[in-house]
């Protein structure tokens, strides 16, 4: 992480190693710090939530689902920054409305750019 210009902090959440590796590097590039996980569980227990100012997250994961996990980090950090992303486009009617302005939802594949651009959008300017 020596390098990183940008102060923001992003946790990625997916069960596929391949794209945890993907958006990690795609993240980097942008000069973003980058926490990775493989369970929302594993994320919740890590104690960084209060470190991070935005979540992308795979919402078809086993045990605890992209949804369960934005529900838990919107209880515990409300207006954090959500990104869930999915394979399955028949899932997406299962995205609360309830999840609010601060939650936008991509299907993969995915233009990188347009990623990037959500989260520059939804971040702002400065860090905490």
């Amino acid at each position: 992480m020596e390098g990183r210009t940008s102060g923001f902090v992003v946790a990625v959440v997916d069960d596929d190693p391949s794209v945890l590796r993907s958006l990690e590097y795609l993240l980097e590039s942008a000069d973003y710090g980058v926490r990775l996980f493989t369970s929302g569980a594993d994320l919740l227990a890590s104690g960084c939530l209060s470190e991070i100012d935005c979540l992308i997250s795979d919402i078809d994961m086993p045990g605890m689902d992209g949804l369960e996990l934005l529900r838990s980090v919107q209880a515990a950090q409300p207006g954090l920054l959500s990104i869930l992303i999915t394979g399955y486009p028949d899932t997406l009617p299962r995205v609360p409305s309830s999840a609010g302005s601060n939650c936008r939802v991509f299907v993969k594949p995915f233009q990188a750019s347009e990623l990037l651009a959500a989260i520059s959008e939804g971040l702002g300017d400065s860090p905490r």
